[in-house]
């Protein structure tokens, strides 16, 4: 068998993977603290026939090698973890980190994960949970019924209203989390990441300070998602695999001219 033809039929497996990936960050383009994703490629071990600084004859040495290479491959799944733009909402439970840092949920299993999407509402008894799954965020904040409005500082200090009280009265203060390598976090869906052992243990601390993001109110992060970018990644992909074709066919006519002549 042609060698080529399998080595192109790694670069059509990888390209297939790089459009899987083009294609989920294009889909989340709308989703609230997304993180785009980038497919790392590595080429595949070298078939050496002749190897580089080898003596050819007297005091004479191979000035390069001889290296037949077996393709490529996707070994990674990057997630990138740049700052979203800013989008103004009036709810006073839409939270946006701005800087580094996470917010942390707990899961119904105990264990906890991490996000940046702020779209918080309250459960039945007052706590501030995450709008899609519920999940209750950590440390755990209950706003009281009688609360005519939430304000919550660049601190992560979140303070209410009340008709009874004069002043506000504040009722928890939210903690931002961070990692030594977030792109190591592993993504679980629903906005979640968890902690792995490439992404270091969590490093906790208040907003705005300890090298943390500060929390804006009222605000939203949006995807870091550049549509256009990813446009032309998938032309790129596109094409890639166009040539890999291309060089299958061109095998098969090789063979089949053997084939027919020989």
């Amino acid at each position: 068998m042609h060698p080529a033809l399998w080595i192109s039929k790694t670069g059509l497996d990888a390209q297939q993977t790089d459009i899987s990936v083009i294609s989920n960050n294009v889909a989340n383009a709308s989703t609230v603290g997304y993180k785009k994703s980038r497919a790392v490629f590595e080429d595949l071990l070298y078939q050496t026939v002749n190897q580089a600084g080898g003596v050819s004859a007297q005091n004479t040495k191979l000035p390069n090698g001889l290296n037949v290479g077996a393709g490529t491959k996707v070994v990674a799944t990057q997630k990138l973890f740049t700052q979203g733009n800013m989008v103004t909402t009036d709810n006073s439970l839409d939270l946006m980190i701005e800087g580094p840092g996470f917010f942390e949920v707990q899961m119904p299993d105990g264990t906890s994960a991490y996000t940046r999407n702020g779209q918080f509402s309250l459960d039945d008894t007052g706590q501030l949970v995450t709008s899609g799954s519920g999940y209750v965020v950590q440390p755990s904040i209950t706003i009281p019924e009688n609360a005519t409005s939430i304000t919550v500082s660049a601190e992560g200090e979140v303070s209410v209203k009340t008709n009874d009280a004069a002043e506000n009265q504040i009722v928890g203060q939210l903690t931002m989390t961070d990692f030594i390598n977030p792109s190591g976090l592993d993504p679980i869906g629903q906005n979640l990441y968890t902690e792995t052992g490439a992404s270091g243990t969590p490093i906790q601390g208040t907003a705005s300070l300890d090298g943390m993001g500060a929390v804006r109110q009222g605000a939203l992060e949006t995807s870091n998602v550049n549509v256009t970018e990813e446009l032309v990644n998938l032309i790129e992909s596109q094409r890639i695999y166009e040539m890999n074709s291309k060089v299958i066919s061109a095998v098969d006519q090789m063979l089949s001219y053997v084939n027919q002549n020989l």
